[in-house]
């Protein structure tokens, strides 16, 4: 990946940090959230699908609450994030709303997208949301989290986020130029231009992290770069503070720092669905679906399944097997081992009549499967 590549990727996660969105703790920058909306607009208008994790609600708090300091008590931090998120998510909405972009608040944890049911359920819903040309505004759901206020940021949410929905590149817009090799306030200090996110050595240059508003600092925006990396994502640190910075990007400027991963989007999918999960239960393909699979990769259908076997739930990594028992794929799938055991055989229109509801045409979308060699 490189500049001119990643100005025609067409999926982007960008998050806005706290010290950016609140104008360094003093309230909500409004002119700034106008021009980062109208920027999105313009991304939106050019074919760019953008889904937005802004920080700022337990800083917005403080700020409405008149705190100058950021509290330690957990209660406190929840009731500041309850108190800046209706503020945080007011003023994203009336400033999309002057372009006619309908906006969506989604509050996740961690744990929304550890659980491999609702990493499905969350997956479909963003991405039926880019569909419909709705911007998701995206925020970790700090009101009811305890260890992720503790201990999380919005830098590895948004990571999370580009490898749920596949993006292409994950832009973390902050107060800094990018990645120094030194303290950027050191004498002979260089901006990292581009690196590969896995580089050794990136960590050590990012120094310590976080400032009095966020949890984040330049060390979790490399760790979140070499998240988003798994699944093929590249990463841009750069400053929210320039002007049009977004679209600057997208014309290939050369701004912050670019951080690339070492294998390809298919590749790294791949690796973590195959590697990353244990299969909990196994289908077998009669022999039309293992030579549909194996020349096309397109989706498992439940009309193809002859056999299911195992006690998995939706959301669960399965194997796929021949009728000699070899296996030909794996992937994320959509019914429990009891639902499937009922549509197996049976053709897609045929799902909602026998389980009284349907939740994908696909036993197992093509996103979410492998071919295994």
């Amino acid at each position: 990946m490189n500049r001119k590549q990643l100005s025609q990727t067409k999926r982007w996660v960008i998050k806005i940090g706290s010290s950016l969105v609140t104008n360094k703790g003093q309230g909500l920058d409004n002119q700034a959230i106008q021009a980062w909306s109208e920027q999105m607009r313009r991304l939106q208008q050019s074919g760019v699908e953008c889904l937005l994790v802004s920080s700022g609600a337990v800083a917005e708090g403080m700020a409405r609450l008149g705190w100058t300091q950021r509290p330690h008590a957990i209660h406190e931090l929840q009731a500041a994030a309850a108190v800046g998120q209706m503020g945080l998510v007011q003023a994203y909405e009336t400033c999309f709303r002057q372009h006619d972009i309908h906006t969506a608040q989604i509050l996740l944890t961690h744990d929304d997208l550890s659980n491999r049911e609702r990493y499905l359920n969350a997956r479909i819903t963003l991405k039926t949301l880019l569909s419909l040309g709705t911007i998701p505004i995206i925020n970790e759901n700090d009101t009811v989290a305890t260890d992720e206020i503790r201990f999380g940021d919005n830098d590895t949410l948004a990571a999370l986020v580009a490898n749920l929905v596949e993006a292409d590149t994950l832009i973390i817009l902050t107060d800094q130029q990018g990645l120094y090799d030194k303290a950027p306030e050191l004498e002979g200090a260089r901006l990292v231009e581009q690196a590969e996110a896995n580089e050794p050595g990136l960590t050590a240059m990012a120094g310590p992290s976080a400032g009095t508003l966020g949890m984040g600092g330049m060390s979790t925006k490399i760790t979140a770069a070499q998240r988003a990396a798994r699944s093929g994502c590249s990463t841009v640190i750069a400053s929210g503070a320039e002007e049009n910075v977004l679209l600057r990007l997208r014309d290939a400027e050369n701004i912050g720092t670019l951080l690339t991963p070492s294998t390809e989007p298919l590749t790294a999918r791949k690796q973590w669905l195959a590697g990353h999960l244990r299969p909990r239960g196994t289908v077998t393909l009669d022999s039309g679906a293992s030579r549909v699979l194996q020349a096309s990769g397109g989706s498992l259908l439940a009309v193809g399944v002859t056999a299911v076997s195992g006690q998995f739930l939706r959301g669960d990594l399965i194997s796929c097997i021949d009728t000699n028992g070899n296996e030909v794929a794996r992937g994320l799938v959509n019914y429990s081992a009891s639902e499937s055991l009922k549509i197996k055989g049976l053709a897609s229109h045929e799902i909602e009549k026998t389980l009284g509801y349907v939740d994908e045409e696909e036993l197992i979308h093509r996103d979410n499967l492998v071919l295994i060699n």
